[in-house]
């Protein structure tokens, strides 16, 4: 049923609970209050439109909290000898504060209230459920299919809404490189949901509204559902690492894979460029690995003998440093 109607048919059956429940001659007056206050619902209902349901849920938790509190002290003071009329004004008093204060304090603390679907995982102690979440970059960068096929990645593959709508901006850019990637990113994601089989794709609905970047949003989702990240954003890895959320990087698993070089081992590679420092050239392993020949700019576009001299690590990846083989 569309929301339009919906709206529509109960502003009528307000006008017609009013129009019965007016007295004589009151009738009309009776339906236009009756759809009047449906019209003010609708409002506060339209109003209400960025308000979470975790929000709410932690809302009414806090307020469950607050009238159980409140009976708990009011039964303490029935016990004194005050009058019937100061009890009764105590009792509402203690029951107005308890709520707000519990109402405030489910609000405040809503990511530790884990109330409702999927935040609820109801599960053996002794059993874990791993949850993976994926990165647009991670999407886009389109690996994570042969990974899969490997068999390497297990648990439950969760796509964010907000992930999901990311890629379909970038899809719809002006930009046609960005547009391009973003299509790219659409047809991965399709392929994924086909390797995955029994394994499945999760569409997880939360937005965060609350939360304006993507990558903070999912590393509070990361945070909320204790599952990892899979991602290739150096920058999200080092923030959500920070923050306690476990990352699984790509680039660093190729990293890790990658041959070890040693220093004094001879290797065959063709110059392609400039180096940044006086005299270097630049050429690329199959893997994409750098390596920077000193001496050796002269000797551009042709493929010459090396002598690895040192290798140097960093997080972004690796670069092998090289002699000219005399």
């Amino acid at each position: 049923m569309n929301l339009l109607l919906l709206r529509i048919l109960f502003i009528v059956f307000s006008a017609i609970v009013g129009y019965q429940t007016a007295g004589q001659k009151e009738y009309f007056f009776g339906a236009f209050v009756g759809a009047a206050i449906a019209v003010v619902i609708i409002f506060l209902e339209v109003g209400m439109r960025k308000v979470s349901v975790r929000g709410l849920s932690s809302a009414v938790f806090g307020l469950i909290l607050g009238l159980i509190m409140s009976k708990l002290v009011s039964e303490a003071f029935a016990t004194t000898q005050i009058s019937p009329s100061s009890f009764a004004l105590i009792k509402i008093i203690l029951t107005l504060i308890f709520c707000y204060l519990g109402m405030s304090i489910g609000l405040r603390g809503k990511d530790e209230f884990n109330l409702i679907i999927p935040y609820v995982r109801m599960r053996r102690q002794d059993q874990t459920e791993e949850i993976v979440l994926l990165d647009t970059s991670v999407i886009i960068d389109g690996r994570i299919i042969d990974i899969m096929k490997t068999k390497f990645l297990e648990g439950k593959i969760v796509v964010p809404r907000f992930v999901l709508k990311e890629l379909q901006q970038i899809a719809d850019s002006t930009d046609p490189i960005k547009r391009q990637r973003g299509r790219r990113g659409l047809e991965i994601l399709h392929a994924i949901q086909k390797e995955a089989g029994q394994q499945g794709i999760t569409l997880h609905e939360e937005e965060l509204p609350e939360v304006a970047e993507v990558d903070a949003k999912l590393v509070k989702l990361g945070k909320l559902l204790n599952a990892k990240v899979l991602t290739v954003d150096f920058n999200l890895n080092r923030v959500a690492s920070l923050q306690g959320v476990k990352i699984l990087n790509i680039n660093e698993l190729a990293n890790a894979l990658k041959p070890v070089v040693f220093p004094g081992e001879e290797m065959q590679i063709k110059l392609l460029k400039e180096g940044k420092e006086h005299n270097q050239a630049v050429g690329y392993l199959d893997d994409g690995t750098m390596v920077v020949v000193e001496d050796a700019r002269r000797l551009l576009g042709q493929e010459v003998k090396v002598t690895v001299t040192s290798v140097l690590q960093t997080q972004a990846g690796r670069m092998i440093f090289t002699k000219l083989d005399k």
